[in-house]
């Protein structure tokens, strides 16, 4: 299941955002698995990267698995919760000449990635299968739209 919670006055598309999610969770094995998906404001996503990265600046995902404190011990959370901000989304999509919903689909993948394991911070070779493992979902979902 994925649930999604626009916190935002930007219209973001719930069906695009599950359905992107649903494929990368079926490619994977994991479409059993619980997904929250909050979609925020600039200065949320900025608050919440400083608090539990320790920058201060906004980003475009965080994604948080259910090791973090302010998720309850007993609630099952599933694969985790992942906050986007569609402002950002939006300057980086400008910013490289593509289209919002494939920058959408693009961030979407890379913080689900994220919340299974994934991390292109620990090694050079890490960061490749991560980044070669966002192409093929964005090209399966590209394709398959």
């Amino acid at each position: 299941m994925v649930e999604i919670n626009n916190l935002t006055k930007i219209a973001v598309s719930k069906l695009f955002l599950k359905r992107v999610a649903k494929k990368v969770l079926m490619g994977e094995n994991r479409i059993k698995e619980e997904l929250s998906i909050a979609v925020v404001d600039e200065k949320e996503i900025e608050e919440l990267n400083s608090r539990f990265r320790g920058k201060k600046e906004p980003t475009d995902v965080l994604a948080f698995s259910g090791n973090y404190e302010f998720f309850d011990p007993g609630n099952q959370i599933g694969l985790g919760e992942m906050v986007i901000c569609p402002e950002k989304i939006m300057e980086n999509a400008e910013k490289y000449n593509m289209e919002f919903d494939k920058e959408l689909a693009r961030v979407l993948i890379h913080g689900i990635l994220h919340l299974m394991g994934y991390d292109h911070e620990k090694s050079k070779a890490d960061a490749v299968n991560m980044r070669e493992k966002e192409e093929y979902y964005l090209t399966k979902f590209l394709i398959s739209n």
